[in-house]
């Protein structure tokens, strides 16, 4: 049964489902403008999210052909994966940072295999034994199976979100903010307006993976075959929780879970927790570690042995921001000719 809230004051949320993922689901926000019905996010790419997605914006008294646009908080294909065939049955308008957009055209542009490839190398600079390696190389292989990951056919934006400027949609007061650290170029839309309930506070936020109530955002290394830059996602998410803690909002809409309040309070509770996973792999560093060593050592929801492949993956790459957090930090540092590279606490 389609899942639809009423938030009031003109905003709806629609809970489109995220195929075999322990998420669940997206939540897809729609916001009423005097031009017409506009998205914050549009669900996973797939014909029952698509089937929910029109059965919810039915009974919001509305449909896909009037929707006027779509602002997207991030390329991730849960949040965009539907945009294109919404704008295909709406001649709706697209919006994203630019660096996500960029993410999308790279992906878009990329030769079948090649970020197979680009994964298998990273994964063997740190330290990923063969029998992880050997699928990601027979993928690489098999050109075709390529051509099948997420974001291969994601839709290129029409229009870009400037961090700190309002989004220009009619009768509504939504203002973008650049919360990079989850992906390069996520955003959070702060609609400045009263809230509906009277919550005490500065408006609603629409916040996206960036702050969600129960859980963390995965946090990795932002990957680009074709950029060495030393990046420091961690670093950045941080910062943003921090611009974002300041802000005073009266309620979070994020796109996964559930709506609520106390966005200070969720923000030092992440904080918190992002200092307390520092402090213990410090603690693992007494010892010089690879990052899949460290990733195998780190807590996580489950026991490394029963993490999928593909999770591993993701658990590497989030391993890999907090030595790259810590190295920034002065806390650790890369051990002088290692090969795989390993790190110990300093």
């Amino acid at each position: 049964m389609t899942q639809v809230t009423d938030h009031g004051g003109g905003v709806h949320s629609i809970k489109v489902p995220i195929p075999d993922n322990p998420l669940g689901h997206t939540l897809v926000h729609v916001l009423d403008t005097d031009r017409g019905p506009v998205l914050i996010d549009t669900g996973w790419d797939d014909p029952e999210a698509w089937d929910t997605l029109t059965a919810g914006l039915a009974a919001v008294g509305t449909g896909i052909g009037d929707i006027h646009g779509v602002v997207v908080t991030h390329h991730h294909p849960d949040h965009h994966g539907l945009s294109g065939q919404v704008r295909e049955a709406s001649g709706a308008w697209i919006a994203m940072h630019a660096a996500d957009a960029a993410i999308v055209r790279r992906t878009r542009e990329s030769r079948p295999g090649t970020w197979l490839s680009y994964l298998a190398a990273k994964l063997t600079a740190v330290g990923a034994p063969e029998e992880h390696l050997a699928p990601l190389r027979a993928a690489a292989a098999e050109r075709g199976r390529a051509r099948l990951l997420p974001g291969q056919r994601a839709a290129l934006p029409d229009r870009e979100i400037v961090p700190g400027e309002l989004l220009g949609l009619a009768g509504r007061a939504l203002r973008a903010i650049w919360t990079p650290g989850h992906t390069p170029g996520h955003v959070c839309l702060h609609l400045e307006e009263r809230h509906p309930g009277n919550l005490p506070g500065r408006g609603r936020l629409f916040s996206g993976d960036h702050l969600l109530p129960g859980i963390s955002p995965h946090i990795g290394l932002y990957g680009d075959p074709d950029d060495a830059a030393v990046t420091d996602p961690l670093g950045d998410y941080l910062d943003s929780l921090e611009r974002i803690g300041r802000l005073g909002a009266a309620e979070v809409l994020p796109a996964h879970q559930y709506a609520f309040a106390d966005a200070a309070g969720r923000v030092r509770e992440l904080l918190a927790h992002h200092e307390e996973r520092l402090t213990g792999l410090l603690g693992l560093l007494v010892t010089a570690l690879t990052p899949w060593e460290l990733a195998e050592r780190m807590e996580w929801n489950r026991p490394w042995d029963r993490i999928p492949h593909g999770s591993r993956n993701i658990a590497v790459s989030e391993a890999e921001a907090h030595l790259r957090r810590l190295v920034k930090l002065g806390r650790a540092e890369a051990v002088a000719g290692s090969d795989p590279v390993t790190y110990i606490a300093v």
